[in-house]
């Protein structure tokens, strides 16, 4: 197939059986797999999105400087838009962005502003949108997409995500979704709510992460929770939440390597921790869809690294599990865990 544009490359109809990873032989589980297009996470989807709707309404023009905040993901995808229609891009980011990503946007033409200073959530994302604010006093015509508050966003995912899963999938009966800005989540709630009410939606976000009321604490990877609820969440009782540890997460993407040969990034390491805290209640032959929004090339210098683990959870470091274990020897320690609220 031959695309017009690097920004068009989307991959979504990559589905990956993996099998025994509930400990239920008669539940079907399979990750939606979105790390494959071009940009390397579903957030090309929610880019391409924003920008060709403020295209549409007139925002954007050509020439136009774009400014947006992200701790990865959504700025390399900005910046894989951009460059593909010629608009300038400052990505403003935080310390806790890994390498790999800060060298992919460098690389792609993104001007990079580094947040460093803790907001009082103990994060950075409220710093980083001061900072775009400031800027946007002082130089009007910088564009501030914002993909905390933009509807292109959630609208992305009702009309491609969620209608992939339905398409490829047909009846869904559990769908686990992580909550970042909520954009994936929200989208996937208004497509199954119309289409497919009888599937039940598993929101998922990590502790320290303040989307679900939860009190703030300290988070080390990029991409799990925020310490400011985005503005496109809506709260209406029609999914269920699910607190994980970060610590969870890791150990889910370490062993998911392992026993699968996949790479997989944080989030989708917090939604398989979810899935398998609900395993019990699944009925029988159900179908069940992760989204898995990146792949774990973007952390090997953080999740997937020894001496990064050795400093932040030690009892993590070097373990490496051995066949396909039950879901309990495999888990291991569970520190923090909080249930699954409806």
């Amino acid at each position: 197939m031959i695309y017009a544009s690097a920004a068009r490359i989307i991959i979504d109809d990559v589905f990956l059986a993996v099998p025994d990873f509930l400990g239920r032989p008669d539940v079907e589980l399979y990750l939606k797999v979105e790390g494959l297009n071009v940009a390397g996470s579903i957030k090309l989807k929610t880019a391409l999105s924003m920008v060709e709707s403020a295209e549409r309404e007139g925002r954007l023009k050509p020439g136009s400087r774009l400014i947006e905040s992200s701790s990865g993901n959504l700025g390399i995808a900005m910046a894989v838009v951009c460059a593909s229609k010629g608009f300038s891009l400052t990505v403003v980011t935080d310390v806790r962005t890994t390498s790999a990503a800060m060298a992919m946007l460098r690389s792609l033409g993104a001007r990079l502003v580094v947040i460093r200073t803790e907001d009082a959530n103990l994060g950075f994302l409220q710093s980083r949108i001061d900072y775009i604010r400031r800027a946007l006093e002082q130089d009007p015509e910088l564009v501030w997409l914002n993909q905390y508050a933009n509807q292109s966003n959630p609208n992305a995912h009702r009309q491609h995500t969620a209608q992939s899963v339905h398409k490829e999938l047909g009846q869904v009966d559990v769908l686990a979704v992580g909550a970042g800005t909520t954009g994936t989540l929200m989208g996937c709630v208004e497509y199954f709510r119309e289409r497919s009410p009888r599937t039940r939606i598993i929101a998922v976000d990590v502790e320290g992460s303040v989307t679900f009321g939860g009190p703030p604490g300290p988070r080390h990877v990029p991409g799990l929770g925020t310490s400011r609820r985005p503005e496109i969440m809506r709260d209406d009782g029609s999914y269920e939440k699910c607190i994980v540890s970060e610590y969870e997460s890791i150990a889910v993407c370490r062993e998911l390597a392992l026993r699968y040969g996949v790479l997989v990034g944080g989030s989708t390491g917090s939604v398989l921790t979810a899935l398998r805290r609900i395993a019990g209640t699944l009925p029988r032959q159900a179908r069940v869809v992760a989204i898995s929004p990146d792949l774990g090339d973007r952390y090997l210098d953080t999740i997937y690294d020894d001496q990064w683990i050795a400093a932040r959870y030690p009892t993590l470091a070097g373990a490496r599990p051995e066949g396909r274990r039950s879901p309990e020897a495999a888990q291991g320690p569970r520190p923090h865990q909080r249930g699954v609220t409806g």
